[in-house]
């Protein structure tokens, strides 16, 4: 090999193997290297025994994946560009035209707009149940509902359900449809993040987390996962995974393995945070009510003092019906060190208002405006200042 251009692509230096440092390597492809035809023809992806393909999985996906599935309690694992994406991979690995996929009334919007468009256009119906209420979902339960989704606790309202009696229920159908296709259960983790309980031992089928949260902690990467203990419910979401197309960057997987080895000290952290600033804003003039599951007046709070040890960096204050949202909206304005944005589990602390009445199909039992905080990582001193101001400043 004369030519420079060739010598440089096919350069013979190899580096010597046995390399190990704290941060796993990263490797990016799309092009695979096979040593022969034989290993072409027969290398296999799925089951993580060789590489063939960037899109199918490198040393470094495979070792993120492997590392969910320990957090989650799961032996399987597959990656996604976002939590709504793992939402909405788990959608089209189970459903089918005809079929049926019940979802609770407090979940995360989007999935629930994913139902009510993309799987209404392909044939598949959606109905919302209670999530606190077991026996609701026991009846609407139908021979059509194939998919039922559980998130603990509620979006935004931070309501804890009672994940066992769902799954209970759940089981019974099935038990009585014996030969017929099951219902399959699948837990939005993503607040939970394996930290605060392990979905499996509540029964769950599969787990599924927005990664973007408490696994990346920088507010810097979006990824999702979804996770199982069954090989066959694996091979499903594996195979329709593959079929999508879905991968996530090498660089993407490098954050949130560099963020892992924190991940517990920073859900502590927030956890302790949190639930101080939840306390205090109870005792705040103007705030009629505070949801956070680790408050006894919070719905659901002897169901997460059973199943859960934690309770991450959430919490959501409820005005009083005389505030008009107008002033709520000049209260979240005038916060200097809580942010307005979405997502949470990252450094900076968030908040934003929600229109309760726009995003319920139930009756929501309040009528006052809502406030949802995300508790960073800044000092809890600074942080009840911060409120302290705005809230004076709502008063007058």
């Amino acid at each position: 090999m004369k030519d420079l251009s060739t010598r440089l692509i096919h350069h013979p230096y190899k580096p010597p193997e046995g390399f190990e440092a704290v941060a796993p390597g990263v490797h990016k492809a799309s092009t695979v290297f096979f040593p022969n035809v034989q290993a072409l023809r027969t290398y296999d992806w799925k089951d993580k025994s060789g590489y063939t393909y960037g899109l199918h999985g490198t040393p470094t996906t495979f070792t993120l994946e492997e590392r969910i599935a320990t957090i989650e309690g799961g032996k399987h694992c597959v990656l996604v560009p976002s939590g709504l994406s793992a939402v909405t991979l788990v959608d089209m690995a189970f459903l089918r035209s005809g079929d049926e996929v019940l979802i609770p009334d407090n979940a995360y919007g989007p999935g629930k707009s994913f139902a009510a468009v993309e799987l209404a256009a392909w044939g598949i119906t959606h109905r919302y149940f209670d999530a606190m209420d077991p026996d609701d979902l026991a009846r609407q339960l139908s021979p059509a509902t194939r998919l039922v989704w559980l998130e603990a606790p509620g979006s935004i309202t931070l309501e804890f359900p009672d994940i066992p009696a769902l799954v209970a229920r759940v089981q019974q159908a099935n038990q009585a449809r014996a030969g017929q296709r099951p219902i399959v259960t699948v837990l939005d983790n993503t607040w939970g993040a394996g930290v605060a309980f392990n979905a499996f031992d509540l029964g769950v089928d599969i787990s599924m987390q927005a990664l973007t949260k408490y696994p990346s902690g920088g507010a810097d990467v979006l990824m999702g996962s979804v996770v199982t203990r069954d090989e066959s419910l694996h091979r499903q979401v594996l195979l329709t995974h593959m079929r999508l197309g879905l991968a996530v960057a090498a660089n993407d997987a490098e954050l949130v393995l560099r963020n892992l080895p924190t991940m517990a000290l920073r859900y502590e952290a927030q956890d302790t945070a949190a639930r101080e600033l939840a306390q205090w804003m109870q005792a705040q003039p103007g705030v009629v009510k505070v949801l956070h599951p680790a408050l006894p007046d919070s719905p659901g709070h002897a169901t997460w003092k059973r199943d859960a040890t934690a309770a991450a960096c959430l919490f959501s204050a409820v005005f009083d019906p005389s505030i008009p949202q107008s002033r709520i909206d000049a209260f979240c304005d005038s916060l200097k060190l809580f942010r307005l944005g979405w997502s949470w589990a990252g450094p900076i602390s968030l908040c934003a208002p929600y229109d309760m009445a726009s995003i319920r199909t139930r009756a929501w039992p309040h009528t006052g405006g809502l406030v949802r905080f995300a508790v960073g990582l800044e000092s809890v001193h600074d942080l009840r200042a911060d409120l302290a101001q705005a809230l004076g400043a709502l008063q007058a």
